[in-house]
């Protein structure tokens, strides 16, 4: 169990993208590789540094960064 967040966002690390801590792998990569069809093995797999723990944080903060939107809908085009 992680005491501090598996995720990191660091300007100096990736302009700032958010990455798994301590790597420069980040949570955007993660997901392109999932809605590609790859399984969090295959991802493990390719990058054996990394846990299943760390890609749930990653799917986990893609969400909450979803939720913290605001989505404002704009009128349709007649």
């Amino acid at each position: 169990m992680y005491t501090q967040s598996p995720i990191e966002i660091n300007p100096k690390i990736m302009t700032g993208k958010p990455v798994i801590r301590g790597t420069r792998i980040t949570v955007e990569l993660i997901l392109e590789k999932l809605a590609a069809g790859e399984s969090i093995a295959q991802i493990i797999e390719a990058y054996p540094h990394l846990t299943e723990d760390q890609i749930k944080a990653a799917l986990a903060f893609a969400a909450a960064s979803l939720k913290a939107d605001s989505i404002y809908p704009i009128g349709l085009a007649s």
